[in-house]
């Protein structure tokens, strides 16, 4: 169902710089939490970094492949600690560091955290694109770092093939109301706080230029206050949805908390365009491959397979996906006791 891009793909331009014929997705394999290395590999790769005998000041380490890490450093504060890049997935270059930087600070929120500091991270072909649009995406960056409070104070640049940018976050907890994606129990209701199919709808952007302002609303938007509720409302099982699809980071959520997770396919909210996108054949690779790692462990009898991508789709920025309900925040399955599928569609 892939598709190649079309010949001669309209320009995009920021309207910001000189270089107003540059389309930033054409400089990039990949794009966003799409290029991400597929999760079977990672996890193979991580496994070795497992201790044998964690520290119990460590309160979210890598055992069940969490963004962010969790350090107690009193009895009522824990620092946070992250790091997230990638390559374009909008043209815009402002656009692009928005995204980029809303992704990384969701990490924090993601484990009930605030952010406090970040460092920028970039990578950028200097040769071929000028140090005016890596400002653009810097620019981008610190205004979104703005409206989480949080700031911004240096980094690390490399001259690269291919354009990268995220940043280092760092942010504060308290250790004893974390959002975990272990703590997931029978009987919790499970809702998911953005709709999906932004990569469905990136794909579909980097093809033809087109942009999607749905997506783009939905990547750049913080998940600060739902990170806020959640912990208001007492709930302290969640995980963010982004490069693993909605499907991966809820088999990931449901393995660790040794439980069955329920999904009403019908019930999970979509981006406008998303299903449109994917009708035209726009499917980045990344959500097939989330597709063949749940599927072994799943139960997925009588969804189509249209469906299903859409709920494997590599999503960017995605929303918090909560074990307990909020405000604004549609009800899309239960978690149950263990049953031989970790995974059910219906």
């Amino acid at each position: 169902m892939s598709r190649s891009a079309p010949q001669a793909p309209p320009v995009y331009s920021s309207g910001m710089t000189a270089d107003t014929a540059v389309r930033l997705t054409q400089y990039a394999r990949g794009g966003g939490c799409a290029c991400k290395i597929p999760p079977g590999e990672l996890e193979q790769a991580v496994a070795r970094l497992i201790p044998d005998r964690p520290d119990p000041d460590l309160l979210i380490g890598v055992e069940y492949g969490d963004d962010a890490a969790v350090v107690r450093i009193s009895d009522g504060r824990a620092v946070v600690a992250t790091a997230d890049f990638f390559t374009p997935v909008v043209d815009d270059p402002e656009t692009f560091g928005r995204i980029a930087a809303a992704n990384a600070l969701s990490d924090v929120y993601a484990v009930g955290g605030e952010p406090l500091v970040a460092l920028n991270l970039l990578g950028w072909p200097r040769e071929k694109l000028s140090a005016d649009l890596a400002a653009e995406v810097l620019r981008g960056g610190l205004s979104v770092a703005a409206e989480a409070g949080c700031h911004v104070a240096g980094g690390h640049s490399i001259d690269d093939p291919e354009p990268k940018y995220g940043m280092a976050v760092t942010g504060l907890a308290d250790p004893a109301s974390l959002l975990r994606i272990e703590a997931g129990r029978p009987g919790l209701p499970l809702s998911l706080t953005k709709p999906i199919g932004s990569g469905v709808l990136n794909a579909r952007h980097k093809a033809t230029g087109e942009v999607f302002p749905a997506a783009v609303e939905v990547m750049t938007t913080l998940n600060a206050e739902a990170s806020r509720q959640a912990l208001a409302a007492g709930i302290g099982c969640a995980t963010d949805v982004t490069g693993f699809g909605l499907l991966g980071h809820l088999f990931k959520l449901a393995r660790a908390s040794g439980v069955t997770a329920i999904v009403d396919h019908q019930a999970v909210p979509l981006i406008d365009g998303a299903r449109a996108a994917l009708a035209a054949g726009y499917v980045p690779g990344g959500s097939r491959r989330n597709l063949d790692w749940v599927a072994p462990h799943a139960d997925f009898s009588g969804i189509s397979e249209d469906d299903l991508i859409l709920l494997a789709d590599a999503q960017t920025s995605g929303g918090l996906l909560l074990a307990g309900e909020i405000p604004g925040a549609p009800v899309i399955g239960e978690l149950v006791p263990r049953r031989e599928a970790t995974l059910v569609v219906r």
